[in-house]
This record gives structure tokens, C-alpha cells and sequence, in this order.
């Protein structure tokens, strides 16, 4: 049995050991006599067999994220067999684009949607989902990953590396990963996890990193970002979602999240430091030996560098305001290219909004058994519940869903409950969190086949996630 077989055995194991844990424990222990999560399944299918299938699809698309890997390398072995591309090695190609996964499992589902509701129901819905958070990710990336933004957060943190241990990947890798996520409560996630993954490819990735260091890495930064935009009510999409419909304020926030954010990102940055010490040590020297063969790249001027900053303020300002942020990001986009800047990365941006449009898509037809789960839990049990319904959908759905609960309005606990367990938990895989694709989409490059496994990235997050459930329960 190869490595791949034995990852998604596991992670398939893993996923079947939590969904017996919480159904078990929402409907099996409950007080009062409730239905079963079966009887739930089984009603659903005679009332709205639409909806058990768009579970199924949502279920399947899941799945198919942990196979693109395998994918991707059996393309990639086929096209080098046969010495050109063909269209079956295209099409295993197209597969095993993790970024395209849920819009490639809207084909079905939109078939699915005609037959069941008919046409006008499918446009309805398609007309009524939220798309303003890929919108923004697509405009806050690509200006984010510009050049003059990435050199000014680059002599950012270079001034704060030089007082903290002069420019060596290890000093780099600790300020990258705690500082940079920090920033993300103001410049926003999807930015702050833009910024963190270029710098980590220029300082750190590049001097020959252990398969093992970059997963831990990679798993940290995921954690990281994840609760480093909870400073905030409007950086974070978790927060965002209930901010104003349970009235929460920026110093509220700031006062019941941030504070066990920043000393969870501390501890666990530190902790892995002090774990992968050889390997940070061995990067230093890796570093030393390649001295000078690192092209230095000239200035941006200052006035470009403004107005790229005014740019980034433009889109945070008006994530929301979906006409004023495309009008934004056309007028970046034409700027760019009138004062003759590096023309503007767009495909990856564009990748990582495909990824969450077909999300949402998917997400918005899952509310009924993820909300009948959340409404049999209790304070711990609903802590662990959101840790893990995270790891498999996006943490601002959560959230979103929650706020929907109306067992949730007045109740500071369970709110508190549900909101830190869909943050803690946003690392753990690449769908947990927004931002996540954006980060393996630059850093992929630099791991084993070219390509992030699931199970892996799962470990590598799992105890940064443990440190931070500790620092926000506390």
C-alpha cells in the first residue's frame, strides 16, 4: 500500500471517529427524547430528497479534495510516459486542481437542482448566495501580492528582524508567523495570508526545507492567520458573519478574542520553534552558504507604494460594497498598467475565488443537518463540534449559521463556544479557513511532488490547534 492510500484511509478514519463522537453526543445523550441523526436523514428524504443528494455532492466534493494530489501526479506521470499532454492526462489535470474541486461539483448539483426544483428555483437560488468574500479575496490578493505592498511589509519586518537577531531564516520564520497574522486584524486574512506566504517562499522555503518543517510550517501559519484576524470585528469572515447580529463591537472583540489570540500565536510559534531548533539552525547555514546568489530587486517609489497602500484601504473599506469594490480593483488593475509595474498576478487569485464561490454555493444547502447538530450541543461539546465541522466547511459558514440558531441569541457562552472552536479550528485543513487556499496555492511549490497532502497538513496544525483551544478556553 502506497503513501497516499494510507492518508486517506486515515483521514477517512479520522472523519468517521468525529461524526460518531458528536452525533453520538448530541442525539444519543440528550435529556429529552429528540430524534436520531437517521430519523433526521430519513425524513429529509421523503420531504426533500434534493437535500440529501446536495449533502452527498457536498460530501463527494469534500472527498475529491483529498484525492487531487493523486490526480495531479498521475497526469503528471502520464504526460512524462507518453512525452506531451493528452486529453486524458488534461482532463486528470483538471481533477486535480484542488482550487476548482467544489465549482467542478456545481455541475451536478446545478443538474440536480433543474430536476428536482426546476429552472427558476436554480436561478433563485444561484441569485440569492453571497458572493462578496471570493469577490474580495480575488481583489484583496491581487493587490496584496503586488510588488510595492510586498516590498513595504518585507522592509516592515526586516526593520523588526534586525533588532531581533539580524536576517536569518529562523529570525524571518518567527516574525513572518506571528507578526504577519497579527496584521490580518487589519489588513484582513486573506492580505495578511498573502503577505506571510510570499515572504516565507523569499526568506525561508527557498534554503531547502525539510518535508516535515514545511508541513509544520505551513499547518502554523494556517493556525495562525486563522485567529489572527479576531483582534477585530471586521477582518476575520467568522466574526464578520455575527458581528453585527449579536452586536459585537471592536474592543468587545478585541477584549474576549484577542487578547487569547496573540498568546496562542506566541506559544505556538515558539513551541515550534524550540521543536524544529536543528532545522531552523540547518536554514541559517543553508542560508550562509548561498549568500549573494539571491538577486536584489530596485526600490519602488513611494508615490507607487501610496497608492497601492490607498488601493488595499479602498478594497478592506468596501469588502461588503461589491460595485465600489469592483470599480477599485478595475482602477488598481489600470493603474498597473499606466505607470508600467509588473503586470498583476491574477490566476491564483482567481483560482482561490472559484474555491470559495463554489464553497458558498455548496454551504448555503447544508444548513439543515449542520444547524439540527448545533442545536443538540452543549458548551464543550459544541467547542469540539465547530473544530471539527470547520476542518470540512468554511469557519465564516459556521459562524453564519449559527447566528441563524436562535438557541444561540443572549447566549454569551455558547456564542463564545461556536466562535472560538470555528477560528481554532481554521487550520486544520484547506477548506477550514478562506485564506488557506491562497497560502498552499504559493507555498505548494516547495513541498514533495509539488503538491500539499491532506493528512500531513492535518498534523502539522494539530498542535497549534490544541494550543490555541487551551489559550481561548482559558
Amino acid at each position: 500500500m502506497d503513501g497516499t492510500s494510507i492518508t486517506l484511509h486515515d483521514m477517512q478514519l479520522i472523519i468517521f471517529c468525529f461524526i460518531s463522537l458528536i452525533l453520538n453526543q448530541a442525539y444519543g445523550n440528550s435529556m429529552a427524547p429528540s430524534p436520531t441523526f437517521t430519523d433526521l436523514l430519513s425524513e429529509k428524504m421523503q420531504k426533500d430528497p434534493f437535500s440529501l443528494i446536495a449533502m452527498c455532492l457536498f460530501l463527494g466534493a469534500i472527498f475529491h479534495t483529498f484525492l487531487t494530489s493523486k490526480l495531479s501526479n498521475i497526469a503528471k506521470q502520464m504526460e512524462t510516459n507518453l512525452g506531451h499532454a493528452s486529453w486524458k492526462s488534461s482532463v486528470l489535470k483538471l481533477l486535480g486542481e484542488v482550487e476548482i474541486v467544489f465549482a467542478l461539483w456545481l455541475i451536478p448539483l446545478s443538474l440536480c437542482f433543474v430536476y428536482f426544483k426546476g429552472w427558476a428555483a436554480t436561478v433563485h437560488y444561484f441569485e440569492t448566495r453571497q458572493y462578496a468574500e471570493p469577490i474580495f479575496v480575488i481583489a484583496i490578493m491581487s493587490v496584496a501580492s503586488s510588488r510595492p505592498i510586498l516590498k513595504l511589509a518585507e522592509r516592515t519586518l526586516r526593520f523588526i528582524v534586525n533588532h531581533c537577531g539580524g536576517e536569518k531564516p529562523s529570525t524571518w520564520w518567527i516574525c513572518i508567523l506571528t507578526i504577519t497574522p497579527l496584521l490580518g486584524s487589519l489588513i484582513t486574512e486573506p492580505a495578511a495570508m498573502t503577505i506571510a506566504a510570499l515572504l516565507l517562499s523569499q526568506r525561508v522555503f527557498c534554503y531547502q526545507a525539510k518535508p516535515s518543517f514545511l508541513y509544520a510550517s505551513l499547518g502554523l501559519l494556517f493556525v495562525n492567520v486563522s485567529v489572527g484576524g479576531v483582534l477585530t470585528n471586521f477582518a476575520a469572515p467568522p466574526i464578520l458573519m455575527v458581528a453585527s447580529h449579536w452586536q459585537w463591537s471592536s474592543s468587545f472583540v478585541f477584549k474576549k478574542f484577542g487578547i487569547s489570540a496573540m498568546l496562542g500565536i506566541v506559544c505556538a510559534t515558539l513551541f515550534y520553534a524550540i521543536l524544529f531548533y536543528k532545522q531552523l539552525k540547518q536554514l541559517n547555514k543553508n542560508a550562509q552558504q548561498s549568500t549573494g546568489t539571491r538577486a536584489e530587486e530596485s526600490d519602488v517609489p513611494s508615490f507607487i507604494t501610496v497608492c497601492h497602500i490607498l488601493f488595499l484601504a479602498w478594497m478592506v473599506l468596501n469588502s461588503h460594497h461589491i460595485p465600489l469594490l469592483i470599480w477599485g480593483f478595475l482602477a488598481f488593475i489600470v493603474f498597473t498598467q499606466l505607470t508600467s509595474q509588473t503586470p498583476v498576478n491574477v490566476r491564483n487569485p482567481m483560482l482561490v475565488g472559484c474555491f470559495l464561490a463554489g464553497l458558498v454555493t455548496h454551504g448555503g444547502l447544508q444548513m439543515w443537518w449542520i444547524d439540527s447538530i448545533l442545536s443538540h450541543l452543549n458548551e464543550q461539546l459544541l467547542f469540539v463540534g465547530s473544530v471539527f465541522l470547520t476542518s470540512f466547511n468554511d469557519n465564516a459558514s459556521i459562524t453564519y449559521l449559527a447566528s441563524l440558531v436562535s438557541h444561540f441569541e443572549n447566549n454569551w457562552t455558547l456564542q463564545h463556544a461556536i466562535v472560538s472552536g470555528a477560528v481554532v479550528g481554521g487550520g486544520l485543513t484547506v477548506i477550514a479557513n478562506a485564506p488557506n487556499p491562497a497560502g498552499q496555492n504559493l507555498l505548494s511549490k516547495f513541498f514533495p511532488e509539488a503538491s500539499v497532502k491532506p493528512l500531513p497538513l492535518f498534523l502539522g496544525a494539530l498542535i497549534p490547534t490544541c494550543l490555541m483551544a487551551i489559550a481561548f478556553l482559558l
